[in-house]
């Protein structure tokens, strides 16, 4: 088994790193570029948004290639009563749909309800397919078997749900595809403690290789973006991959521990779904984006782009240790664990959140050049004693022309 997963995640980490750069230089050709137009956008330069193909090509080669070998091997049986081989093809079906939606997205932009029909009809071609939730089982709620329309809409609301969820935390750099690097090997843990299947094993470790190799060019300072089609997809498989790891026997791996460990993209959503119906009085209101999002508070309240990113991965990380150790030991070393770790950070929390005095000096990640606010730049019209905070959001580095999201404060 760990031959297999060592396989997957190694072919797809390759395939994903050379694949990488030239779905950069194809964004540049096709108009697959994200131009800062508002102030809701972290970054001030353009850059490719087409590093999703890459991750799907990386994730494809790995899976199809071993699921090949393994049945060649008799390891697996696609073709057995659980119909794995029909799922798969749900699963791909439910690929090309979504990417093909948002390919279209990241080149000419499309309507946020059409992007939600491309959503809607990759789901429905899983659960077609026999992906299904079909059973939960808790001490406090006990539906072994559930009926086959409350099994479609939850199933259909899974998927939808943590396919936005993902898409709506890409707001950073490297942020959405590191969330989904610990979401997938949390699950890839848990998968095996499960004993679920192989192909759900195979399917996970090959999404988590394929991740870490994208993330050395999506981690700030960013050279490409994951985009829409990289965002719906991972959000996508997350959500498809939980069901069938989880999927062997009716317990609460089915859907709360998948739930606690994509726990901090799902909050985020659901949160920005209140704020946005509530600040705009309407459904639609959910379409409208916004700058409420968790990494945008991190941000304002004067992290960096890099310090904003590792925090939400730690929590992440945290989310995803306590579904392994609630799966694994119960429910009480689980809570001790977050209460130690409550209790750690809110000790230490003051230690990591020195007011700024404004005389802060700031380094490009690029280049090295170094902002001191007591001179300023005055070729640039900036004046000596001008706080980094208070310069215009177009100014550049004068040495290497990025914008002022690649800077950090120099310790």
């Amino acid at each position: 088994m760990w031959g297999d997963i060592a396989i997957a995640f190694v072919l797809a980490f390759v395939v994903t790193f050379v694949a990488t750069p030239y779905t950069i230089k194809i964004a540049k050709k096709v108009g697959a570029v994200d131009i800062p137009k508002d102030e809701r956008r972290m970054h001030k330069k353009s850059m490719p948004k087409f590093g999703g193909p890459a991750v799907i090509i990386g994730f494809l080669v790995s899976t199809i290639y071993l699921l090949i070998v393994m049945s060649m091997e008799q390891t697996i049986n696609l073709f057995n009563f659980e119909e794995y081989g029909k799922k798969l093809l749900g699963f791909l079906g439910g690929i090309l749909v979504i990417s093909a939606f948002c390919i279209v997205d990241d080149i000419k932009t499309i309507k946020p309800l059409t992007k939600l029909l491309g959503q809607v009809i990759a789901a429905i071609i899983a659960i077609a397919a026999g992906i299904r939730i079909d059973g939960v089982t808790l001490p406090f709620l006990n539906f072994p078997e559930i009926s086959e329309i409350t099994s479609f809409i939850l199933t259909l609301a899974w998927i939808i749900i943590v396919t936005n969820a993902i898409n709506l935390i890409d707001g950073l750099d490297g942020l959405s595809s590191g969330i989904s690097v610990i979401s997938a090997v949390s699950l890839l843990i848990i998968f095996v403690l499960n004993g679920s299947s192989m192909v759900s094993i195979i399917l996970i470790a090959a999404l988590a290789g394929a991740l870490v190799g994208f993330l050395p060019f999506n981690f700030t300072p960013a050279k490409t973006f994951i985009g829409d089609t990289g965002s719906n997809f991972l959000g996508y498989a997350l959500a498809i991959i939980s069901i069938l790891g989880s999927a062997k026997t009716y317990t609460a791996a089915v859907i709360v521990l998948p739930l606690i460990v994509l726990g901090l993209p799902i909050f985020d959503t659901l949160m920005a779904i209140i704020r946005r119906v509530i600040k705009g009085k309407s459904i639609k209101a959910i379409f409208k984006a916004d700058k409420g999002h968790l990494h945008h508070k991190l941000v304002a309240r004067g992290y960096s782009q890099k310090q904003a990113v590792l925090i939400l991965y730690g929590i992440a990380a945290i989310f995803g240790i306590f579904a392994v150790i609630l799966f694994d030991s119960g429910i009480w070393k689980a809570l001790s664990f977050l209460l130690i770790v409550i209790v750690a950070i809110a000790a230490g929390y003051k230690n990591f959140n020195v007011p700024k005095t404004g005389k802060e000096r700031y380094e490009c990640t690029q280049c090295k050049y170094i902002y001191n606010p007591k001179f300023g730049n005055e070729k640039a019209g900036i004046k000596p004693n001008t706080p980094f905070e208070d310069l215009p959001d177009d100014w550049v580095c004068p040495v290497c022309g990025e914008g002022k999201d690649v800077f950090e404060i120099h310790e």
